[in-house]
């Protein structure tokens, strides 16, 4: 499995878009900082032609530990939820042809 860090994002932003380094950094932290503010506040995301990142609530419920079989409440939570656009899923299938570097769609 690839990791894409936050160095690789802002060298790819430095050498595809033209701005400094320090620009660069700043600009995927800003956009970071959108995402991660609109889901905090319960929001969703969407990333057209990519997918939407919500949050949904799960409720309360009875859960068993595998170990000693023994109930144990789960508590009520968010949880962060990927939904993948139609473009992406045709793309990950091999349906369409992959982006070229810098290519938009």
């Amino acid at each position: 499995m690839n990791t894409i860090t936050r160095a690789h994002l802002t060298e790819t932003i430095y050498t595809q878009v033209g701005l400094s380094r320090n620009e660069s950094a700043d600009l995927l932290e800003s956009v970071l900082e959108r995402i991660s503010a609109a889901l905090a506040a319960g929001e969703s995301f969407k990333i057209s032609s990519f997918g939407t990142f919500s949050v949904r609530q799960k409720g309360r419920r009875i859960g068993r530990n595998p170990k000693t079989g023994i109930e144990v409440p789960i508590l009520p939570r968010r949880v962060l939820v990927f939904r993948p656009s139609q473009v992406l899923k045709a793309h990950v299938n091999n349906l369409t042809p992959p982006l070229e570097d810098g290519e938009h769609e």
